[in-house]
């Protein structure tokens, strides 16, 4: 594991860079982060872009599914991740590296798009205005996504698409379960990432499919197509922060690799507080006024 920053950064990661990444086949790096301390985490360790995901509901929120996640849930999280990128430097590895670098990108979540053109441009603009972010993610390519993205483009929102496993449409899978992996499947998803990127997307997730599918589309389309469960041919990654750092429940996802066990090491540290309290150990002279 490395014990040092990757120094230097660009000052900010914007969307005409992080689309550049594709064609100087600098792989892109992305995490999850919902509050402040995340963010700040997720940033100095040299991410290139932050995602305020649905996953929040499951992770954060204690929800079986991202489905019940609101727009002011996402609202609420992305202004907290905004705040952990825009303040708060102190160390002297801060001054070194400058400015945050993370792009920071929304999820619209289920609900909050779909129904309507106007409804899905409206809680995109919200997100971007009111919430801080710099891009806004949705999942699928159905005739009002793609018309979404559209007007949003339009009106200034970079706009980010998700093909494949997309988990807001579980119940429509019958569970997470991996996508394209026929040819009429793989055809169709295919036609779903061109017809993105004539709507005007700046790059698309792809979640749990064959590696094969998703270097085909990775090939085949100008914008970087970041991988979540589809193999290491893609432009870039992403990863939900607490699969990384072992504070989610349960054996680490397949498509996830657990670099540390932050939950472990959290339970020892309170535990040792809990102990220190009850023999009287803590708090001592020292931390007294």
């Amino acid at each position: 594991m490395a014990s040092s920053l990757p120094l230097p950064l660009p000052a900010r990661l914007t969307v005409p860079t992080f689309v550049q990444r594709k064609a100087e086949r600098r792989p892109l790096v992305v995490v999850t982060a919902y509050d402040v301390a995340q963010a700040r985490l997720a940033d100095r360790a040299g991410v290139d872009a932050i995602l305020v995901g649905d996953s929040l509901g499951m992770v954060t929120l204690g929800y079986d599914t991202p489905l019940p996640v609101t727009l002011e849930d996402i609202l609420r999280h992305t202004q907290a991740v905004a705040r952990g990128l825009s303040g708060g430097r102190r160390g002297p590895e801060d001054e070194a590296r400058g400015a945050r670098h993370a792009l920071l990108i929304a999820d619209l979540p289920f609900g909050a798009y779909g129904v309507s053109v106007e409804e899905g441009v409206r809680h995109s603009v919200r997100l971007v205005a009111e919430g801080g972010a710099q891009a806004v993610k949705l999942e699928g390519a159905g005739p009002v996504m793609l018309e979404t993205v559209r007007r949003a483009t339009d009106l200034g929102v970079p706009m980010m698409g998700h093909l494949g496993m997309t988990p807001q449409s579980l119940h429509r899978f019958g569970g997470f379960r991996a996508q394209g992996k026929t040819d009429e499947a793989a055809d169709a998803l295919l036609a779903a990432a061109h017809a993105l990127v004539a709507a005007g997307v700046f790059g698309i997730v792809l979640e749990v499919i064959p590696r094969a599918l998703a270097r085909r589309v990775t090939q085949a389309v100008p914008v970087p197509t970041i991988g979540i469960g589809a193999g290491p041919d893609c432009d870039g990654q992403v990863q939900v922060l607490h699969d990384l750092v072992g504070l989610a429940e349960g054996p680490t996802k397949k498509h996830a690799r657990r670099y540390v066990e932050a939950g472990r090491l959290l339970r020892e540290a309170l535990a040792a507080y809990a102990h220190d309290v009850r023999e009287r150990r803590f708090p001592t002279d020292e931390n007294s006024v």
